[in-house]
């Protein structure tokens, strides 16, 4: 039996970390897969000619990857690990003896770089998915998750709608002294002095408001790879992100949406409208007959165009009052209050005493079509589909990037945050399934190949004379 002797080595010369790294490593298949040669062009203006030479551009876009690939704490623990893992130090390129930066670079590069390259980054993963076979492109899933944000719900403060936009300028004024970016318009009775941007939203089932932001993503029904992604304040209704995130899908993807399915919340006039207009299917989710609070919903009441008026449960009618242009609605309303007030129905009905008010959104034909398409089979079982979809790319994120608690404060930081996720999950899908598609592929060409020889043979078979017995 044999007892080891530790003692340190003066001199090592024989170290290879390219042996060290074992063959089916997963950084070793990103590192083949992942072409960051697009960095230095892109960050090539923000740096000058003379002066102290800084870190390797793709060397700090290789570490933010790792940052959220194993969900490392933070920044500081990251430069701490990358001393201790020999992989690491292969990936990043690094030797057993080279000084590892503090993690201020990481910071000050995404301070200097802006958006635009982690952007890049996450466009050129879902090319790469393209390319492999990975995206169909015709049919896409939306949805979208809030994001607890880096700050104290303790930093709230609340005051008149005119306090708080006295608060956000001088914000905005000490954020350009700081050369940060300018904030956006928030909460108007409510600012966190922590992270401006970050609203009070409550989501998931949670019974209370928390300071969040809002992650929208177009998510590809073949094999789920992440096409297009938003980033928003918390209090950002989903409905209004549908075209934008179907455009960047297509611009991201080349293909061209033919399916948008989407729960409940993305089931407005206006997405109806704009899906047929694009001559899209739209399979989402509508509103309950009767809302919360036990009202009756528009479709209760039957539109007569001739007369261009509404018919009510109770058999009276509602008359054009206004246009709302804004958001494209006209509004229809009882002329005769008396009849509301001594309806049976009113209960059911209106809580207005002037009577109950009905809108209808322009282009209304375009909206009963996307109604229609909504609630066929077809629909049904995309919605179904859209569950296991997005709940598990949401799933994923969470439980192994990193994805409910935003590292940084600030809306175009938590941009950056929710590229770089998609970016990983992205690259970990084509790792997964990129190989194995092209092998089925293979395979399926050999058997064809096979089969196509086999009828030929038999086909020949068949034709030849048959030989002659002899005695």
């Amino acid at each position: 039996m044999g007892t080891h002797q530790p003692q340190k080595e003066l001199f090592n010369y024989q170290v290879n970390l390219d042996k060290r790294v074992r063959a089916d490593h997963p950084l070793r298949r990103i590192n083949a897969i992942l072409d960051l040669s697009f960095v230095y062009p892109a960050v090539e203006p923000f740096y000058g000619k003379n002066g102290h030479v800084g870190t390797d551009p793709v060397i700090l876009v290789k570490m933010l990857l790792l940052l959220f690939l194993d969900n490392v704490a933070s920044e500081r623990e990251l430069m701490a690990v990358i001393r201790e893992r020999l992989d690491y130090l292969w990936f990043l390129g690094y030797g057993l003896d080279d000084e590892v930066p503090n993690h201020s670079v990481l910071s000050k590069a995404r301070a200097r770089w802006g958006e635009e390259v982690f952007r890049d980054l996450f466009v050129r993963t879902v090319q790469q998915c393209v390319a492999a076979g990975l995206v169909d492109g015709r049919k896409l899933h939306i949805d979208s998750s809030l994001v607890r944000a880096d700050a104290s719900k303790d930093s709230v403060v609340k005051d008149s709608p005119e306090v708080i936009a006295a608060l956000r300028q001088a914000y905005a004024v000490e954020e350009q002294k700081l050369e940060e970016r300018p904030s956006t318009a928030v909460n108007a009775t409510h600012l966190s002095t922590t992270d401006p941007e970050a609203t009070l939203a409550r989501g998931g089932g949670t019974p209370v408001s928390q300071l969040s932001y809002k992650h929208h993503r177009v998510v590809d029904d073949a094999q789920g790879v992440i096409t297009a992604v938003q980033t928003t304040t918390g209090e950002v209704g989903d409905a209004a992100q549908l075209p934008a995130l179907v455009t960047e899908h297509e611009s991201n993807t080349g293909a061209t949406a033919a399916t948008v399915v989407g729960d409940k919340h993305y089931g407005s006039a206006s997405n109806y409208r704009y899906c047929q207009m694009q001559n899209i299917t739209a399979h989402l989710g509508q509103a309950e007959a009767y809302n919360s609070q036990g009202i009756f919903a528009v479709s209760a009441f039957v539109y007569e165009s001739e007369q261009d008026r509404y018919r009510c449960p109770a058999g009276h009618y509602l008359y054009y009052h206004n246009y709302k242009k804004d958001d494209q609605l006209i509004q229809y309303q009882i002329e005769d209050a008396a009849l509301c007030a001594g309806c049976a129905l009113r209960a059911q009905c209106t809580r207005s005493r002037s009577g109950r008010t009905v809108t209808r959104p322009i282009f209304s034909e375009l909206v009963e079509a996307g109604r229609a398409q909504s609630q066929s089979e077809a629909a049904r079982r995309d919605r179904a589909r859209r569950k296991h979809i997005m709940e598990g790319s949401f799933a994923d994120a969470s439980n192994n990037h990193g994805f409910k608690r935003a590292r940084w404060r600030r809306l175009w930081r938590q941009q950056i945050q929710d590229w770089l996720i998609a970016a990983v999950q992205n690259l970990r899908i084509l790792m997964k399934k990129g190989g194995k598609l092209a092998g089925e592929a293979s395979a399926t060409s050999s058997l064809a190949i096979t089969w196509i020889a086999r009828s030929i043979c038999a086909l020949l078979s068949l034709r030849s004379p048959s030989p002659q017995r002899t005695t």
